[in-house]
């Protein structure tokens, strides 16, 4: 299985991509059910750790291991510790 951030990296570097199609849900303590999810139009950047996001507070840095969904178009390519991908990609 494919690592998130390959897996991101990927969707933002392949033309055949449309990055803003992609979704990241993400586990945020204090949100409810602690689960956050976003859209690729408001990923500003990929660093080696972390993905950084457009947030009220300016920009936050969201560390790989706290990604657990990645979609596609509304479909899910992948899920950490999940084969069979059957969550969605909606808060």
């Amino acid at each position: 299985m494919r690592k998130s951030r390959a897996l991101i990296l990927r969707m933002y570097h392949d033309p055949g991509y449309r990055f803003a199609d992609v979704g990241i849900c993400y586990i945020n303590r204090g949100a409810p059910g602690d689960l956050s999810c976003i859209g690729g139009d408001r990923i500003l950047r990929l660093d080696r750790y972390y993905i950084e996001i457009a947030s009220e507070k300016g920009t936050t840095p969201i560390p790989y291991h706290r990604v657990i969904r990645i979609c596609y178009r509304g479909e899910v390519v992948w899920e950490r510790g999940n084969p069979g991908k059957s969550g969605s990609c909606s808060p």
